[in-house]
């Protein structure tokens, strides 16, 4: 059964996370424990959107609540992160400034417990070769809104698998106009429709199951 806090959190209650998360604090309750069940509340988000509970503008307001929540629990003196499930580099690819999308599946992701590292918007292919060896990421996001994202994708998978990171980095790709052709014009292994979906993805592929 869900926490309050939990609830709280999947019910986009923002003053109830807030006081929430204040009086964990006041009464010793670890950073970590708070952080988990905020993520808990992010899960549920998930599934809500893909029940048609929710939607888009949920989300965006359901990252800005955890974000919240997030930088001042990670802000208290002495605390221990908790091991990350794996590490996701994500970013917007060169020549789109585009980010909502993006930045919903940044949040979703560190809320299921993934360490994300955020490239931000017009991202050229060197930036992600760069940026998967230097954090030893098994998995690398696309994110593109306009068709002239295509060719810029393909050009960083590409370069992952020039600078041999590839196939063991699996790429994801995402954004409006994109489809399975765009997918396999791309060369990417998979498309994620949605922000839960690129969730559920990276469970797969890091959690254990690298083969699916």
């Amino acid at each position: 059964m869900a926490s309050e806090l939990a609830t709280a959190m999947a019910d986009l209650d923002e003053a109830k996370v807030q006081g929430l998360v204040q009086a964990g604090l006041a009464q010793g309750v670890s950073p970590a424990q708070l952080l988990e069940e905020c993520r808990e509340g992010m899960t549920l988000i998930g599934k809500r959107f893909e029940s048609g509970e929710y939607f888009l503008s949920d989300l965006i307001m359901a990252g800005e609540i955890f974000k919240a929540a997030a930088a001042r629990l990670t802000a208290q003196p002495g605390t221990v992160p908790a091991k990350p499930k794996g590490v996701v580099v994500m970013g917007t690819v060169k020549g789109d400034i585009h980010d909502i999308g993006k930045d919903i599946v940044v949040t979703m992701l560190r809320g299921a417990g993934y360490q994300v590292e955020d490239l931000g918007v017009d991202v050229p292919p060197e930036r992600f070769v760069e940026a998967a060896k230097a954090s030893g990421a098994g998995i690398v996001g696309l994110s593109g809104l306009l068709t002239t994202s295509f060719d810029p994708m393909k050009q960083t998978v590409e370069a992952l698998s020039a600078a041999g990171l590839r196939p063991a980095v699996k790429v994801i790709i995402g954004g409006g106009p994109v489809t399975e052709k765009v997918k396999e014009y791309v060369g990417a292994d998979h498309l994620g429709h949605d922000a839960q979906e690129a969730v559920r993805l990276c469970d797969r592929w890091l959690g254990g199951n690298q083969n699916g």
